[in-house]
């Protein structure tokens, strides 16, 4: 009975695999719900800020804010054109594609960004684009590997007021952030999304207008709003891409139970018709050696 002890331990094997990855999956499950939380809870601040923003905005006071400053190309630049990019994945895997999808998203925009002559510096949150990166020899700006699933607004500052600053200080043209767009659990997009120079949302047409009681000023209120702007963009995308490694989590996880189920139940087929297959013989063998022996 060799082969039924080595089927009965594969099935043990198995079904340890399937405890783990069912407890995984349940993990994830329970960090997704709060983490989807997190990103409903970051849109209606984001909306009401480019509300405000495109209510107090005029063409006329572009010139007056450096995050609105928007670089000559690269081709008319004779000092050279310089862009930051600012990748964000995860800590850990068993999350199926999701910090591939990512790796390539920003591989995809730096091959972009070189070819049009930007001089490019890469930032990564996350061991995974970080990992990757360094493997293949890319020189790297900054790592975070201390952001957890649970991002906070002064993550997001610690990560992109240096940005900010060298943008001001005219040592950037362009910063980009890579992250996963969260549509729901089964569908995390990796994006490429420009935060600086900021782009000023359009006015809404028709609907309620606002009227404003400005004080101090319409330029004192957007010199506060702006950066707010920019930070709340890299916060938003820090929770997108918490929730959507979640979410692959989980579907991968979900994935790999179901797949140990199905290899159990065929490894119990194989199982129960070898030891079929061994009563049988061991039957014929007895009733044999009985017709022989009368």
């Amino acid at each position: 009975m060799a082969k039924g002890r080595e089927l009965k331990g594969r099935i043990r094997t198995f079904e340890s695999m399937r405890k783990i990855t069912r407890t995984m999956e349940m993990v994830a499950t329970s960090k997704l719900k709060r983490a989807q939380d997190r990103v409903v809870g970051a849109r209606p601040y984001a909306q009401a800020l480019r509300e405000t923003i495109a209510d107090l905005y005029s063409p006329a006071l572009a010139e007056d804010f450096p995050l609105l400053r928007q670089p000559k190309p690269p081709a008319e630049n004779p000092a050279g054109s310089r862009a930051a990019v600012l990748l964000l994945t995860s800590n850990r895997g068993l999350a199926g594609a999701f910090n591939s999808n990512l790796i390539r998203e920003a591989r995809a925009l730096l091959a972009r960004l070189e070819g049009e002559g930007f001089q490019v510096e890469l930032h990564v949150v996350g061991r995974k684009g970080a990992g990757y990166f360094r493997y293949i020899g890319r020189e790297l700006a900054s790592v975070r590997t201390d952001i957890g699933d649970r991002p906070t607004a002064e993550n997001a500052a610690e990560l992109v007021d240096g940005l900010m600053a060298d943008f001001v200080s005219k040592r950037l043209d362009a910063v980009y952030v890579v992250y996963a767009k969260y549509n729901s659990p089964l569908s995390t997009p990796p994006m490429s999304e420009r935060i600086l120079p900021v782009t000023p949302p359009e006015r809404a047409t028709g609907g309620v207008q606002r009227d404003y009681l400005l004080f101090p000023s319409a330029e004192a209120i957007l010199t506060e709003l702006l950066p707010l702007s920019v930070r709340n963009a890299v916060y938003r995308a820090l929770v997108e891409t918490a929730a959507g490694e979640q979410g692959a989590r989980r579907t991968a996880m979900k994935s790999a139970t179901d797949n140990a189920g199905e290899l159990l139940n065929t490894l119990k087929r194989t199982y129960n018709r070898a030891r079929q297959a061994q009563i049988t013989q061991e039957i014929a063998e007895i009733v044999g050696g009985a017709e022989a022996l009368g």
